[in-house]
């Protein structure tokens, strides 16, 4: 099936890297991992360039890093050393289970309905007590921009999206300003959810 998301990043991969590389997510990330055990599994949904994976590995994690594009897997790939799942988030299938799953900026690029769906259905692979984390631009757009669909959430409307997923419950929501230089005025909603032990 066609998918302009995935065909942008395949198309302006060596760009998003450069972009994106070099963000500083460290904050978050600690935010993230210390509600994981040492040397815990991760999911990296949506790896891109393959930062936040490295950064994981680097801290003793076990990583299994996904993402849509082929592009993206190959600079993941090369980053890292990881062998990268290329896949379509709907259709990944885990193998295994994991102590955290990290969704950064990646659930944003599927429609509402799909977020609901794949959360739901990973969340089943989350250990008891495990952390989901995920980013979503702020605000309540849905469609297509600058070559990519957006899913924009504000805190309410995603604790509406996901709340028939009763196995997943809110630990922290919280703001942010986009890392990328130039780029202050982007206003991200971030969550972690805990799965219930």
């Amino acid at each position: 099936m066609n998918n302009p998301t995935i065909e942008y990043y395949n198309k302006n991969a060596e760009a998003y890297v450069r972009l994106t590389r070099n963000a500083d997510m460290a904050a978050i990330r600690d935010r993230f991992t210390k509600l994981l055990p040492d040397g815990g599994n991760i999911l990296d949904l949506g790896c891109g360039s393959g930062r936040d994976s490295k950064a994981f590995l680097d801290r003793g994690y076990h990583v299994t890093a996904v993402d849509g594009s082929a592009e993206m897997c190959r600079a993941t790939e090369e980053y890292t050393g990881l062998k990268a799942v290329c896949s379509d988030f709907a259709a990944f299938m885990p193998d295994g289970s994991y102590h955290g799953i990290w969704a950064n900026a990646s659930l944003l690029h599927l429609p509402p309905r799909a977020i609901h769906d794949v959360v739901r259905r990973l969340t089943e692979a989350l250990d008891p007590g495990g952390a989901f984390f995920m980013s979503f631009k702020h605000g309540d757009f849905a469609g297509i921009r600058d070559g990519r669909y957006y899913t924009c959430l504000t805190e309410p409307l995603l604790r509406e999206l996901l709340r028939d997923i009763e196995a997943l419950q809110p630990r922290a929501f919280f703001m942010t300003q986009d890392a990328l230089p130039g780029r202050e005025d982007l206003v991200w909603m971030n969550a972690i959810l805990i799965k219930k032990p």
